[in-house]
């Protein structure tokens, strides 16, 4: 079964679409596009005209959003239900006294660390699902950042696959899903530090039939502030970026929510990642510091072991 991609620019980083029928690919990149952009207007922060920053402007007032930021915002909230708060849409304050306040590209190494505060918590958001009622406090700024691009990725692989009528694989940032009929040997994924050098030269290459698979570092998207190197992933205890244990955490899961949800707790959770893990029974691969690496849960074997 041959299979053809293509690559785009999107979210502040890069697309990467396949499908199993060449044939379908133009369209695919329509859909795909289309997809990314209702995603930005819905929730990017850093957009004055997205409806997450709208929703800041009315906190203390409850407001109904639309279904697709009430999809992404009930995926938020149930991955800092299910990490116990280690991934916390509440963050977003922390997140912008590091200097992350504008798309990554424009970020400058200059300027002091504002004050680090742990975040409010995610059960200050009062949300209910059915309506796409949000009352927000008005002390709480959100960060869909750890989850967005995961269920961006579920959500148009599952439509593309839908109305292509082929296999659908999105990875957006690194962030992987994959939907319908299934190529010979399975999706072959690379995985690295960096996405977009691993799409070339990976670290190593599995292969998944179904799901998602995410990778979460602190290798990428790092700049400086008040003297010292930090970077996107926020530990919501404290406000700041965790303890450096592992440099890159990867994990196969059911879908990419999941799977990013876990790989960034893992980040944060540090030292206790590996057992935490193997007890959610969620395949991964954990990259030290120092560059040790250790694999947990029955995490896919390496195509290069197995060709």
């Amino acid at each position: 079964m041959d299979t053809a991609g293509t690559t785009i620019a999107a979210l502040g980083s890069t697309a990467t679409l396949v499908v199993t029928e060449p044939g379908r690919l133009a369209e695919g990149e329509r859909l795909l596009r289309a997809e990314l952009a209702e995603l930005d207007l819905a929730c990017s922060r850093f957009r004055p005209d997205s409806e997450i920053s709208r929703l800041h402007e009315r906190a203390g007032t409850a407001v109904t959003v639309s279904p697709l930021l009430a999809d992404a915002l009930a995926a938020a909230l149930r991955a800092a239900r299910l990490t116990d708060g280690l991934v916390d849409p509440t963050v977003g304050r922390a997140v912008r006294e590091l200097g992350y306040d504008r798309d990554f590209a424009h970020i400058t190494d200059s300027g002091p660390v504002g004050r680090t505060t742990p975040a409010p918590g995610w059960w200050r958001v009062s949300f209910d699902h059915e309506s796409r009622q949000v009352l927000l406090p008005r002390d709480v700024l959100l960060d869909l950042g750890a989850t967005a691009k995961a269920f961006g990725a579920d959500r148009a692989a599952a439509r593309l696959a839908r109305e292509l009528g082929c296999g659908a694989l999105v990875s957006l940032g690194g962030d992987v899903s994959v939907a319908g009929v299934v190529p010979p040997g399975g999706w072959r994924i690379g995985v690295g530090d960096d996405h977009r050098r691993a799409m070339e030269r990976p670290d190593v290459s599995v292969a998944i039939i179904a799901g998602g698979l995410a990778t979460s570092t602190i290798a990428c998207r790092r700049w400086r502030r008040g003297g010292r190197q930090v970077h996107h992933i926020v530990d919501p205890r404290t406000g700041d970026i965790p303890d450096p244990v592992w440099r890159t955490v990867s994990v196969a899961a059911v879908d990419c929510v999941d799977a990013n949800t876990a790989s960034t707790a893992a980040i944060v959770l540090g030292a206790a990642a590996p057992e935490w893990l193997v007890e959610q029974g969620l395949p991964a691969r954990l990259v030290g510091v120092s560059g040790e690496v250790r694999a947990v849960a029955d995490w896919p074997a390496e195509l290069a072991e197995v060709a």
